[in-house]
């Protein structure tokens, strides 16, 4: 397992697929890298996806210091620079969609382009999950919190067809103070005075039924990126990047290669020269 070990200390694990220019994969909040096993095979051999650990999940540390979206935008540039790679395409889901917006702000010529997916710019004008969502969640019985989030997560359609193992319900080997670490830095995120300051093209993507993180953020992150635009996905809940992959899939590849999402609808321009294929420094 190759790390990068950041300036206080903390080893991050990370893992690279594929071939083709980097194409960076984040993942949701209390996740390791295999949030995306379902789907990153998807971008090969387009792309080269990496992914990595965040600090308090899988094969990374855990260090007892402060956890916030910046610190773990800081961790994927030092996994950008432990490969070599000046410049990547960056797709964040979740809370990983609040890590990229970071990154896109405070490393902004790291970033090529960005997808946003089922995110929110966090504080204040975010819209947050209603009331009877969040006791769903924290319901007493660990089995019927499991059953509430695969609800959010996945249409029972899909679920009947699908028993798991699911990958996107939380690294079950974190500690208490990971997990608590990432709470807190999903809830403290607030970028909506910095998302003006986003210089990369910008797509945003969402499910129509998405009540964990609900859908109106898309509308809200896309009119507040200059340029950005935003694609809702019909009938999708939370993981519409996994049950809808035959959808979403193309669409963020449509928008990294070209910068159109071809017979959606409507146009983004163009953004730009595809990166040339990264060398991982070995």
């Amino acid at each position: 397992m190759p790390y990068a070990t950041t300036p206080d200390g903390t080893r991050i694990a990370y893992q690279v697929q594929g071939s083709g220019s980097p194409l960076v994969l984040l993942a949701g909040q209390a996740n390791n890298h295999r949030w995306w096993d379902g789907v990153r095979g998807d971008f090969h051999p387009a792309r080269t996806t990496i992914t990595l650990d965040y600090r308090g999940t899988g094969d990374s540390d855990a260090p007892r210091l402060p956890y916030s979206t910046s610190v773990f935008a800081r961790d994927v540039v030092r996994v950008l620079d432990e490969l070599g790679i000046d410049r990547a395409d960056v797709y964040g889901t979740s809370m990983g969609g609040r890590v990229a917006q970071q990154l896109a702000v405070q490393h902004a010529g790291r970033v090529r382009a960005l997808v946003l997916g089922c995110t929110s710019p966090g504080g204040r004008h975010g819209i947050e999950r209603t009331d009877d969502v969040r006791r769903s969640l924290a319901h007493p019985d660990p089995a019927e919190a499991r059953h509430a989030l695969l609800q959010l997560m996945y249409t029972p359609a899909w679920l009947a067809d699908n028993p798991g193992p699911f990958h996107t319900l939380g690294d079950p080997a974190m500690t208490p103070h990971a997990r608590r670490g990432h709470l807190f830095a999903s809830d403290r995120h607030d970028a909506w005075d910095a998302l003006p300051r986003v210089q990369a093209p910008t797509l945003v993507l969402h499910g129509s039924d998405d009540r964990l993180n609900p859908t109106a953020n898309a509308s809200l992150l896309a009119a507040r990126i200059p340029g950005a635009r935003s694609h809702v996905i019909p009938g999708a809940r939370h993981a519409y990047f996994e049950e809808f992959r035959t959808t979403a899939s193309p669409l963020v590849l449509d928008f990294l290669d070209t910068g159109t999402v071809k017979d959606r609808g409507f146009s983004m321009g163009t953004v730009g020269a595809s990166s040339p294929p990264v060398r991982v420094r070995q």
